[in-house]
């Protein structure tokens, strides 16, 4: 009778052992994935920016690596640049300012363009005839294979007099830098070798 009790005792403390073990290994899984989704949660939130708007309400906005939006904001510095660049009014002042931003985003051989234009009597031109230039920017095509960024842009130019409209044909080309973000350039690149391949008459049309 003594002996089953023993018996009974090590199968019972064997069994306590065992729950004992499993209760400790189920803890230490708790814990482990309580850990695992902490951090998890924790750069979810660090991908997140709360932008305080006028200190009226707050806008989420997500943040990534910076390479992964240069392609974007190349493009857009470049449409931006023949925007200003080639969108002119009869107005001097007008003119004067748009070519200045433009300039703020290239190097040298845009202004020496302007100055050729110039030169010309080209602006003169688009004052005394009463004319708008407008410019739609169709594609900008980049190479992001090797640096500095070679870029092709395909582009219309709408010439608008007061008796028609006339289409133009406009490609260029230039190389794309890094450079310094600021108020005037924004996305940080600079157009160096700027180039006009294709500036030529499409058609025509009375208004």
């Amino acid at each position: 009778m003594e002996f089953k009790s023993l018996k009974n005792i090590e199968s019972s403390f064997k069994q306590i052992r065992l729950f004992g073990i499993i209760f400790i290994c189920l803890c230490a899984g708790i814990v482990g994935y309580s850990i695992w989704s902490s951090y998890t949660f924790a750069e979810a939130q660090r991908q997140k920016i709360y932008v305080l708007d006028g200190g009226k309400s707050l806008m989420l906005a997500l943040s990534q690596e910076l390479s992964q939006n240069r392609p974007v904001e190349a493009k857009e510095h470049i449409r931006r640049f023949h925007e200003l660049f080639f969108t002119l009014s009869p107005d001097k002042s007008a003119i004067e300012s748009n070519i200045k931003r433009a300039l703020l985003l290239s190097d040298k051989s845009a202004f020496n363009y302007y100055n050729d234009f110039s030169e010309k009597g080209y602006y003169n031109r688009i004052i005394s005839g009463n004319i708008n230039q407008v410019v739609q920017v169709d594609s900008v095509a980049c190479n992001f294979d090797t640096y500095p960024y070679r870029a092709t842009t395909y582009a219309r130019q709408m010439i608008i007099r007061e008796s028609n409209i006339t289409e133009r044909s406009l490609i260029t080309t230039c190389n794309l830098l890094n450079s310094v973000r600021s108020d005037n350039n924004p996305q940080g690149f600079t157009i160096e070798a700027f180039t006009i391949i294709e500036n030529k008459d499409i058609k025509t049309s009375k208004r």
